[in-house]
């Protein structure tokens, strides 16, 4: 029995005596604990990982997914070679001059319309594959001959590219696209049958229409930005148009002559003089003792006939008596 005890023991001790013994035992520790912090780490990542999706896909829940990094995107033109494009009528700016707004309207049925985006051709006047100019998602999908048909893409902070004047769409409502990614092909439309084959591009910002050559490779942000300024700058006009009314009303607060006024009826001193003469009067004296007087006199000028009505009946009583 304590022959075979010995037997391990003394192969553990040969081994141990080798040269390689110590060097591969701590070469073989090292890999051990380089390898469990290397997959305490990867799951410590995978599960912070699937904490902030299950937070997030709870906070916007049932609200439609868009790209996150689309704002990041730089909008490029919804063609695959900007090189070999023509720009067949471009967009109308309110403030451009005479020249180009007259070039940037649209005729159709005796009427000018304005042009709320810009017309894309090829150069050599062939159909062409329409790409998604931004990452979204489809908003809709419409067929109208007069128009062209439309596809509208749906982006961040109320950003949205419209596709017009296209045919084969090869998209659907709901459809998340990414930048680049063929969505349609270039056709015609009766209300620009000059453009020939062609897309109608636009960017709105809350639906008002922008110039999509003003944001062409710029950030998807700019947009914001640069709305954003446009509003300031409306509000400090309208501000500073609105002095006119606060300088009327200081000036109303600095009118003295209702004052005046109110000082001049406090000092009027005709209705006084007129209450004074009023008392004064001696007309209304006099118009009563002339009542007096008046009464007086038809007393006496009565007393003159009541004479002459009692020598009649006396006279009268007189023939009565020699009657008798």
């Amino acid at each position: 029995m304590r022959e075979e005890e010995k037997k391990p023991t003394s192969t553990i001790r040969r081994i141990l005596k080798q040269r390689w013994a110590l060097s591969a035992i701590y070469i073989a520790s090292a890999a051990i604990i380089l390898a469990a912090a290397f997959l305490l780490q990867n799951s410590f990542n995978d599960s912070a990982k699937d904490g902030e999706e299950s937070a997030e896909t709870g906070k916007n829940y049932g609200e439609p997914s868009v790209e996150v990094n689309s704002n990041l995107e730089t909008i490029k033109m919804p063609v695959a070679d900007a090189d070999k494009t023509v720009i067949k009528k471009q967009f109308y700016d309110v403030n451009a001059d005479e020249k180009a707004q007259e070039e940037a309207l649209v005729f159709y049925n005796n009427r000018y319309e304005q042009n709320k985006g810009i017309d894309i051709a090829m150069e050599d006047g062939k159909s062409f594959d329409v790409k998604a100019s931004l990452s979204g998602n489809v908003t809709k999908v419409q067929d109208d001959a007069l128009l062209g048909n439309l596809v509208e893409v749906e982006h961040e902070d109320g950003v949205v590219t419209r596709y017009q004047s296209v045919k084969d769409i090869k998209v659907a409502v709901g459809d998340k696209v990414k930048q680049g990614q063929a969505i349609a092909t270039a056709g015609k439309s009766q209300i620009n049958e000059e453009a020939g084959v062609h897309v109608h591009f636009e960017i709105r910002k809350d639906n008002i229409a922008l110039n999509p050559l003003d944001f062409v490779d710029k950030q998807a942000s700019a947009i914001q930005s640069a709305t954003e300024a446009e509003g300031s700058e409306l509000e400090d006009s309208a501000n500073k148009e609105e002095t006119p009314a606060v300088e009327g009303s200081e000036a109303d607060k600095e009118e003295t002559p209702a004052v005046e006024g109110s000082e001049a009826d406090k000092e009027e001193t005709p209705a006084v003089e007129e209450s004074e003469t009023g008392t004064e009067e001696a007309p209304a004296v006099d118009e009563s003792e002339e009542g007096t007087d008046l009464e007086h006199g038809t007393d006496e000028e009565g007393s003159v006939p009541g004479e002459g009505t009692t020598e009649e009946s006396d006279s009268l009583k007189d023939s009565l008596n020699q009657s008798n």
